[in-house]
């Protein structure tokens, strides 16, 4: 596993994904979620500013490992390069998408959602994936049977976990960490509610398995 993509994965027990409207949240975010004890961030490219709001993240907290979100494309990943992401995320993954990871020389976390797609990421040469749509796609009980036939993959899950749930996935013996949406949520990025943000951050930097 590349040493940037181990230590974004291994540094706390949840990865924040972000959906950031305004480039004015970005600074007293990245400020709200590393005084909570997390400083790995998944930025989704789902707005206009996300690619500034990266570069913002990363200048109020430089020791941050800033991950772009929603890449799907050649495209995405050079623009994701170019704003001085330190790795991506996809929701899923292409051939396309793999190689463009080895021409930017950017580490990915590539997305999957059954055994197939898993066992084609190893033949890749990946050794971790984003369990996309967590929830929808057979949550704990799944990730539990993936890893009886493949051991040695390792997971990141995220889509549909929440507080309550993220530790139950924890505990699952081939997961290093959950993405979780629900620590910075719109409607607390639109209330400047940081301070609910960060008390966030820090329980679920504080989460063990179960």
């Amino acid at each position: 596993m590349h040493p940037v993509l181990h230590e974004a994965l291994s540094r706390s027990p949840v990865m924040p994904v972000l959906v950031i409207p305004e480039i004015s949240m970005a600074a007293p975010l990245a400020e709200a979620l590393a005084s909570g004890g997390l400083t790995v961030f998944e930025i989704t490219l789902r707005t206009d500013c996300a690619l500034d709001a990266m570069v913002a993240m990363k200048n109020a907290v430089p020791d941050a490992l800033i991950g772009a979100g929603t890449v799907t494309s050649r495209d995405r990943m050079r623009e994701a390069k170019d704003s001085g992401a330190d790795f991506v995320v996809s929701p899923g993954t292409t051939q396309a998408l793999w190689n463009a990871s080895l021409e930017y020389q950017l580490p990915i976390l590539p997305g999957f959602s059954s055994a197939s797609e898993a066992m084609a990421l190893m033949e890749l040469g990946s050794q971790c994936g984003k369990f996309f749509p967590a929830e929808a796609s057979g949550g704990v009980n799944y990730l539990k049977s993936l890893a009886g036939p493949l051991p040695d993959f390792l997971v990141c899950p995220t889509g549909g976990i929440k507080a309550e749930t993220a530790g139950n996935y924890l505990a699952c013996p081939n997961v290093m960490c959950v993405g979780g949406s629900w620590i910075a949520p719109g409607d607390l990025l639109a209330q400047g509610d940081y301070a609910e943000i960060e008390a966030r951050a820090r329980h679920a930097a504080s989460l063990q398995s179960l």
